[in-house]
C-alpha cells in the first residue's frame, strides 16, 4: 500500500513536506515509523513472519508489529493503527510504553533506501494467539517465542536480524525491567 508520509529531516524535525511511501523510499527521505513489541508475562515475544510478497525482508519472523505512521499522524494513534490491522488487537494508549527512538539506514538490494525514524513500544499481550487476526497481505503467522530469543538473534536463521542485535538486546533489557 502506496501510504501519504510526513517527511522529516535527518534529526527526526517535520520539513512540511509529505510524499507516497515508494517515493519517500526511492529517494532516501526520512520518514516515522513504528515497532511495537508485544510480550507476555510468562517472558515469550511475539513475532510475525512478514508475508512472502513484502519488498522488504520477505518470509522473515520479524518485530511483532511495524509500520508507517501516515501523514498527519500521531505517533500513538499510528501505533495502536498498526497493531489492529496487521493482528487484529484493541489496544489503549496507557498500554503502549515508548522505550525510544532509533535511526535507520538501510540501502536494500532492490533499491529501497530506507531512512527511518523507528518510534519503539513495549507492550503486555494479555489475550491468547488464537484471539488474533492477521492481514494477510503483511503477515504470514504469528507465534510466542521466548524472550531470550531478542538476546540470540546471533544464531538464529531467519528470525530477525543479526546486524540490529544491539537494538534487540536493549528491547529484551526494557521488557525485562518491565516484567
Amino acid at each position: 500500500m502506496d501510504e501519504l508520509l510526513d517527511i522529516l529531516t535527518p534529526e527526526g524535525q517535520p520539513t512540511g513536506k509529505t510524499a507516497l511511501k515508494s517515493e519517500a523510499h526511492k529517494n532516501g527521505w526520512f520518514h516515522a515509523t513504528v515497532h511495537i513489541w508485544l510480550f507476555t508475562s510468562d517472558e515469550k515475544i511475539l513475532l510475525q513472519k512478514r508475508a512472502s510478497t513484502k519488498k522488504v525482508f520477505p518470509g522473515l519472523w520479524d518485530i511483532s508489529v511495524a509500520g508507517h505512521v501516515a501523514a498527519g499522524e500521531d505517533i500513538l494513534t499510528s501505533a495502536k493503527r498498526e497493531v489492529f490491522e496487521e493482528i487484529g488487537l484493541q489496544l489503549e494508549t496507557k498500554d503502549l510504553i515508548k522505550i525510544g527512538t532509533r535511526i535507520h539506514q538501510v540501502s536494500h538490494a532492490n533499491g529501497i533506501q530506507d531512512n527511518e525514524h523507528h518510534h519503539v513500544f513495549i507492550a503486555e499481550l494479555k489475550v491468547p494467539l488464537s484471539t488474533l487476526t492477521i492481514q494477510e497481505e503483511e503477515v504470514d503467522a504469528i507465534k510466542l517465542d521466548d524472550l531470550s530469543t531478542l538476546k540470540n538473534t546471533e544464531n538464529l536463521e531467519n528470525v530477525l536480524l543479526p546486524r540490529f542485535h544491539a537494538y534487540y538486546c536493549s528491547v529484551y533489557d526494557k521488557i525485562i525491567n518491565y516484567i
